[in-house]
């Protein structure tokens, strides 16, 4: 299994907006691809234009197969469109517990 964890700076006046398109993005994602495990989605309390977002495949190919679905595809449209990201990392892993 492979993890995702990105941590996503959004505009600060276009959090609401990225919140709810993200939100719609792990439902999709957990409900229409059969090796995504997991998509959490968290929001800093003390920033709260700062996300968290833990995602979890099967495999590469699994993670592969998300970034081709028209969910993911429509949500970086709305990201590029609505100019929605300030800032972000990514680190992917091998997960080696849990």
């Amino acid at each position: 299994m492979i993890s995702l964890v990105i941590i996503v700076e959004a505009a600060l006046e276009r959090a609401d907006d990225f919140a709810r398109y993200i939100a719609e993005e792990a439902a999709d994602s957990v409900a229409n691809e059969p090796g995504c495990r997991q998509f959490t989605v968290s929001r800093s309390i003390e920033k709260p234009n700062v996300f968290t977002l833990a995602e979890f495949y099967d495999d590469q190919a699994a993670l592969d197969a998300h970034r081709l679905s028209p969910h993911f595809i429509l949500f970086q449209d709305r990201v590029k469109e609505f100019d929605l990201v300030v800032d972000k990392t990514v680190v992917l892993g091998d997960v080696i517990q849990g």
